[in-house]
């Protein structure tokens, strides 16, 4: 890569603030792109997040779906999960050891620091540890400790911190593979849809990352999120065996809850989640009932552009809703919108 100052003017114009950068760039060859000398201007994800956190290591024990297989896992269904991989016996088994041996690991340390009389020293170096090991194990765990994150009452300051970066700060996979997803997807080479394109992604979370570009058929600046290799296999897999370990916890405990319904509850959302088509079906509808409303911004959604796994939107400056100084203006707008669907209804 190749990295220079634009012509004037910029092609996205942007305030000139740290973080973000002006870069020109050709793509090598192998990757397959024929645009080169594409100059685009574009956040670049914090340097901390850029680091390599082993987050792709999930994925070493995985293996392509067919397209049947991933067409049949587009909704959550433990039947058609248990179809996916009864013929895959060692590498359910494989993944199960992975997560076992995995957490062993960390609870042994936790109760050598109890024996040692070390754990108020050691409290940040397990939090960071349990951190770290929920990254390795993929997009269904960073899921599972962004939910436990949102809960201050639940877990100490220390883990509260060290969760709370798995928010918005996962690293990226490589660009060559994003692109080529899109291309895959969409079925068009990147010059024929976009006139520019961000050279790294602007975010990088768990299931997915965004890229922001110029669309060549309007000239409208767009986000294009694309999905991480292996997430659906990596997912229905853990959700496979979480609900395995929760019938033996629910055994062993005697729980009265059913501890199995709660994992395909959760599970059904995760799909849904995964699902880029049907969030993008959800917006549609959600810009048709609320779209007049002032002070609610739907951002536009192109389905033409738009699959399972690539959405393509309208690109909208926001704010992150943990960076708003004044909540109660968030809370008075939330409650006039609930209140016009309520006499509308």
């Amino acid at each position: 890569m190749q990295v220079a100052r634009p012509p004037s003017p910029p092609l996205f114009s942007t305030p000139s603030i740290p973080g973000r950068s002006f870069l020109r760039f050709s793509w090598p060859k192998r990757v397959g792109f024929s645009f080169s000398n594409v100059c685009c201007v574009a956040p670049l994800l914090p340097a901390a997040v850029r680091e390599e956190d082993g987050f792709s290591k999930y994925s070493s024990y995985l293996f392509e779906l067919s397209p049947d297989e991933e067409e049949a896992l587009t909704e959550y269904s433990i039947s058609k999960i248990y179809e996916v991989y009864q013929n895959k016996p060692f590498v359910v088994l494989r993944r199960l050891l992975h997560i076992v041996s995995t957490f062993g690991k960390w609870f042994a340390l936790r109760y050598i620091d109890s024996l040692s009389g070390r754990v108020e020293e050691m409290f940040k170096v397990r939090a960071e540890g349990l951190r770290k090991i929920l990254v390795q194990l993929g997009p269904a765990y960073v899921k599972i400790a962004q939910a436990i994150s949102s809960r201050p009452d639940l877990i100490p300051p220390s883990y509260l911190d060290e969760l709370s970066l798995l928010q918005d700060q996962i690293t990226p996979f490589p660009n060559e593979v994003a692109f080529s997803k899109i291309e895959q997807e969409l079925g068009f080479p990147l010059d024929v849809l976009y006139s520019e394109v961000s050279p790294d992604p602007v975010a990088a979370a768990s299931l997915g990352q965004v890229y922001q570009a110029r669309l060549r058929s309007s000239k409208q600046v767009v986000a294009v999120k694309v999905q991480r290799p292996g997430v659906q296999a990596a997912i229905s897999l853990d959700m496979l065996i979480l609900r395995f370990l929760a019938g033996l916890v629910r055994k062993a405990g005697k729980f009265n809850t059913d501890l199995q319904a709660v994992v395909d509850e959760w599970a059904s959302s995760l799909f849904q989640e995964m699902d880029y088509k049907r969030e993008a079906d959800n917006a549609v509808k959600f810009r048709q009932l609320y779209g007049d409303i002032k002070d609610v911004m739907v951002p536009e959604m192109y389905l033409s552009q738009t699959t399972h796994k690539v959405l393509t939107m309208q690109w909208v400056e926001g704010t992150k809703l943990a960076e708003v100084k004044d909540l109660y203006l968030i809370e008075i707008r939330i409650l006039e919108t609930f209140f016009v669907h309520m006499m509308e209804s």
